[in-house]
């Protein structure tokens, strides 16, 4: 008993040393200090400049790239293509805020190097739930703000069953369901109010989109330009130039159904295009005065990140996928829902792979 007894407290022994010395492990190798060893500016920089010109013209294709609708019949947005095209730039975006940018939030707001933690509960989830609020807060007010500016007082109103029944054209009829009394009512809708009402919808859903991409992209762009470390930089030019690429199809998309005039759809992708490109360009002329570890870069990107991640994830799941995934043209064909599932699995796989890099 007593050999038993002896064999537990040794047992005890060195479970205690390994419970204390490998969380003094872990905290020995997180440092707060810059890696000085892996600096390289004329290096660094030459890969930064040639992250600007990729990136700029992955960006630029990306998002022109639905637009060829137009020209190439395959890509309109009334195909069944673009409905594939779509459903995989909605995955990347999704994998975007769930894999890449909420993450850099969570690192950013609990890291060791800040010296006291601002706050008590988890603020990175806090605000990334009260930025995917405030973007559906944006999304309808400027939704019923561009409906009533557009249609005004020639806006639809509900008509009575005994006028349905002296006009007889039921063809036109749009039933509207109320589940609390489970009945429905009936009410003209022409077919140009109908059209208008999507289109304005869709060009509500591309800017408020364009908001949330823009607002990472320019902490990511930063964060590579700020970086004098050319084995970082090194995977990070071509992990963000897919990036860029992919969201930028996403983006196209949404403007290609929003259907905007060449002028709008020229500034919306140079501004898309050039975001990342001049976040770098930032990061280049503070990298002598920035520091990525400092307690204020660190609350400010993690702040930013959770904002973009909230309105990413939001707009992927309710404007671009639900959206189309509960329409009635996805919802009657039986090939393209499934290939449309493909996609957004397969966007949201290349997305997250990624992450491996970048």
């Amino acid at each position: 008993m007593k050999i038993i007894s002896h064999t537990n407290n040794k047992l005890l022994f060195f479970f205690y040393l390994l419970l204390v010395s490998v969380p003094a492990h872990v905290l020995g190798e997180c440092t707060c200090d810059p890696e000085d060893g892996d600096r390289d500016k004329s290096t660094a920089l030459k890969y930064k400049l040639g992250a600007i010109a990729s990136i700029l013209v992955a960006s630029g294709i990306g998002v022109c790239l639905p637009m060829l609708g137009k020209t190439i019949h395959a890509l309109s947005p009334e195909r069944n293509v673009f409905f594939m095209i779509k459903a995989f730039a909605a995955g990347v975006i999704l994998a975007t805020g769930f894999i890449h940018v909420l993450p850099d939030a969570f690192e950013n707001l609990t890291s060791p190097c800040l010296s006291e933690t601002p706050w008590e509960f988890p603020f990175t989830g806090f605000v990334a739930m009260m930025s995917a609020i405030l973007t559906l807060m944006v999304d309808a007010f400027a939704t019923s703000y561009f409906q009533k500016s557009h249609f005004g007082e020639k806006s639809p109103a509900p008509a009575s069953v005994g006028d349905e029944e002296k006009d007889g054209e039921h063809s036109e009829h749009v039933h509207v369901h109320t589940h609390a009394t489970h009945g429905h009512s009936h009410g003209f809708v022409g077919d140009e109010n109908s059209a208008s009402s999507e289109l304005l919808r869709h060009r509500v859903i591309s800017q408020v989109l364009e908001l949330g991409i823009v607002v990472h992209s320019v902490i990511i762009g930063i964060s590579l330009g700020a970086s004098e470390s050319p084995k970082t930089i090194r995977p990070l030019v071509a992990a963000l130039t897919f990036h860029q690429f992919f969201e930028g199809m996403g983006l196209g998309g949404c403007i290609a159904q929003a259907k905007f005039k060449a002028r709008a759809f020229t500034i919306m992708a140079i501004f898309f295009s050039l975001t990342t490109p001049v976040g770098i360009a930032i990061g280049i002329g503070i990298s002598n005065v920035y520091e990525e570890t400092s307690p204020t870069a660190l609350i400010v990107e993690g702040i930013f990140n959770a904002a973009s991640a909230g309105i990413l994830i939001y707009m992927a799941l309710v404007d671009l996928l639900a959206a189309d995934f509960m329409s009635r043209k996805l919802q009657n064909n039986a090939r393209l829902q499934i290939g449309a599932n493909v996609s957004l699995l397969f966007g949201a796989g290349c997305m997250s792979l990624l992450a491996k890099w970048a």
